[in-house]
């Protein structure tokens, strides 16, 4: 039976590969036509290099079926070079796989930045050492195939497919559980999994190569044991990978009809507000305008201490005129965008009345958000400088703003007493977890007992 089932899939091998390079090839072209440019969330980023990923490893699957059928009909130097190009397509997939990866575990601490060009560094290494300097050294063709291979899968694969799963499952924690659906996070955990299966079977299990572990594991031991040929247990991996992948981007879905619903409800909120203002101004408004017209004629006709309790009647009436008129939105239209600065230094000021508070802006003047993340930050710095001041026991505060590659930094840091990680945090730091959610950035906590507390909000800008 064994000798059976090893016969059939070594006649059956091009059918093998064929499907192999299927199954990643309609993953990466189901992911790329679903562009969710305006999600705010990270996985909607860094699809796309799983995208490229899928459709450049099914190109190179593809080409252990087409490459040996041309072999017949072309020159070895000619068919030398499709390999060769060949080996470019598989290292530049696997450097896609973990950029996505990469991307997932963005944003990094500022020392630890470069990790973002890990990828690219690693092909430019496999590029210039196994592929060019190899192929120079090495004079037994095949012997140089194998190499180039073996060093793609070690060096981009095994790591890509690892910290893949690995950023997967920290989006799935961070994004997609605060959003409340389960069954979306299951299914991301579950892609999470294959995608860790594959780094290992991919980066572990190579061709056979006369060296330390390629001549322990390899195809060919994998294969003695397991009898089932690697590329099998790939392709489960992959068709997993993209069942998972495709049915989890039922998330972009959901985030456009809450963005529609709440659209909606805005809408509504807008049109009463409109009605209220017009009744205000029909109605209310009119007769504290009346009554001070009322109480200014009075005034004229009255002397001494009666007109003088007029006079500060009128001033009155009119004052509470010029407040009822800021609630009519014709008389206070909304701005399209909004100086975050300006808005920040009332705030500021308001905190210095009970503790030094330091400023460091590092950001160009002006630095124009919307309405919505203005509101959100001036809430989220105020909530900060509260808990500072409360809590801390610090002598002094810290403000400052960044940006990044992209994205806005706000930080506070006081210098009290901090707090341990197992501290229960209360509904203000949940509070600016939420606003975090809602901007699309991400909070940072940076607390020690001693040490102080520094909480950070990373906004991603648009470009």
């Amino acid at each position: 039976m064994i000798s059976i089932l090893r016969e059939w899939f070594l006649v059956n091998r091009t059918m093998v590969f064929f499907i192999y390079g299927q199954v990643f090839f309609i993953l990466g072209l189901a992911i790329s036509l679903q562009s969710r440019r305006y999600s705010r969330l990270n996985l909607a980023g860094s699809l796309p290099w799983l995208a490229g990923f899928g459709i450049l490893h099914g190109f190179y699957e593809w080409g252990d079926v087409f490459i040996p059928i041309q072999s017949k009909f072309l020159s070895d130097s000619l068919i030398d070079f499709l390999f060769s190009f060949q080996h470019i397509l598989l290292a530049v997939s696997f450097t896609l796989l973990f950029q996505f990866g990469v991307e997932l575990m963005r944003p990094f601490p500022g020392k630890w930045r470069w990790l973002r060009f890990m990828p690219t560094g690693l092909f430019v290494i496999w590029l210039i050492g196994p592929f060019w300097v190899g192929y120079r050294l090495i004079n037994n063709i095949e012997e140089w195939h194998s190499l180039v291979n073996v060093m793609a899968r070690y060096f981009l694969c095994l790591p890509g497919g690892l910290i893949s799963a690995i950023g997967l499952l920290r989006q799935t924690r961070l994004q997609i559980k605060p959003l409340g659906l389960p069954k979306i996070g299951r299914t991301l955990n579950l892609a999470a999994g294959a995608l860790g299966i594959y780094g290992l079977l991919g980066g572990l299990i190579v061709p056979d190569a006369p060296f330390f572990p390629a001549n322990v594991v390899n195809v060919n031991t994998f294969t003695e044991i397991m009898i089932i040929p690697p590329p099998i247990f790939r392709s489960f991996a992959g068709l997993i990978l993209a069942i998972t992948i495709i049915r989890a981007l039922e998330v972009f879905d959901i985030e456009t009809d809450r963005m529609i619903r709440q659209m909606e409800e805005s809408q509504v909120v807008a049109i009463e507000r409109e009605k209220i203002a017009r009744d205000l101004h029909d109605g209310a408004l009119q007769q504290v305008y009346a009554a001070g017209l009322l109480a200014q004629s009075l005034g004229r006709e009255s002397k001494g201490l009666q007109a003088e309790g007029i006079n500060r009647l009128v001033l009155t009436i009119n004052q509470a005129i010029d407040q009822l008129r800021a609630f009519l939105p014709q008389l206070q239209p909304e701005p399209k965008s909004v100086e975050l600065i300006t808005a920040l230094v009332p705030i500021i000021e308001e905190a210095r009345r009970a503790i030094p508070v330091e400023t460091i802006w590092e950001v160009p003047v002006p630095l124009l958000l919307s309405p919505e993340q203005t509101s959100h930050l001036l809430a989220f710095t105020t909530e900060a400088l509260s808990n500072s001041i409360r809590h801390s026991q610090t002598k002094h505060i810290q403000i400052s703003t960044n940006i990044l590659e992209g994205h806005l930094l706000l930080s506070i840091r006081d210098f009290g007493k901090g707090f341990s990680s197992n501290v229960v945090t209360g509904y203000g730091l949940r509070n600016m977890r939420d606003r975090s959610r809602l901007l699309g950035g991400e909070l940072k906590l940076e607390s020690t007992s001693g040490n102080g507390t520094c909480v950070t909000i990373d906004l991603p800008m648009e470009n």
